[in-house]
């Protein structure tokens, strides 16, 4: 079943008045539990589309459609919420919140759905134990490695519950055990749970992992496979 539908898809920047097309008429679609890769070379436009799709950035033209509602078209308000409940992110440069502990940074996003206390700590509790982080939970991310604390990154774009996880090179600050580790995760929750995950990377190691690897370049999707 397909979750995600890409039509047409351009973002053009306008930089010293010279138009720069960061995403130029890419069409594509992610069915239920892909594991993806987008790859391609730095300024590719693989963090714009991204960024579009998860609706954090705006189209210049075109459309991204997920569980068959169009975000271009919602309100601000709508899409807030709507991307609350879909959309799980994982960024590179982790965005945890510093005075919450590694618990509080996962049930944050709860919180603002209004979930109850129990409700909350049965899924934190479930998430960090899935991700090895069983007995930390009161560790702020200062407190903990660059790798636990992209693996609290994982366990908080989980917490909703979301379709489908945008990571944005989640393995670029980290060493190769680590990296090991999270991919080892993500590959287990996509395949226990059908998460759908969609990954830009550089990181050959991710590209191994992914049943899918899409490449752009310039903006534009230059191949897509199948493995």
């Amino acid at each position: 079943m397909k979750i995600i539908e890409i039509k047409n898809l351009r973002k053009v920047y306008n930089s010293d008045s010279v138009a720069v097309n960061a995403v130029n008429g890419v069409d594509l679609s992610f069915e239920e539990g892909e594991f993806s890769a987008i790859v391609g070379p730095s300024g590719s436009g693989k963090t714009t589309l991204l960024n579009i799709v998860g609706g954090l950035d705006d189209a210049t033209e075109g459309s991204v459609s997920i569980d068959g509602v169009k975000i271009n078209d919602l309100s601000a308000r709508k899409l807030t919420d709507f991307r609350m409940e879909k959309i799980g992110f994982v960024f590179q440069a982790y965005n945890l919140i510093p005075v919450l502990t590694a618990k509080e940074n996962v049930e944050f996003i709860m919180h603002l759905q209004g979930a109850g206390k129990k409700a909350r700590d049965k899924r934190t509790s479930e998430l960090l134990k899935a991700v090895g982080l069983e007995g930390m939970e009161n560790r702020r991310p200062s407190k903990l490695s660059g790798g636990q604390q992209q693996r609290v990154a994982v366990a908080r774009a989980l917490a909703s519950k979301p379709k489908f996880v945008l990571a944005d090179e989640p393995t670029a600050n980290l060493d190769s055990k680590s990296t090991e580790k999270l991919l080892d995760i993500m590959e287990q929750l996509n395949k226990e749970e059908k998460i759908t995950f969609i990954v830009s990377t550089h990181d050959q190691r991710v590209v191994k992992k992914a049943r899918r690897v899409i490449t752009i370049e310039d903006g534009k999707v230059v191949s897509d496979e199948r493995k």
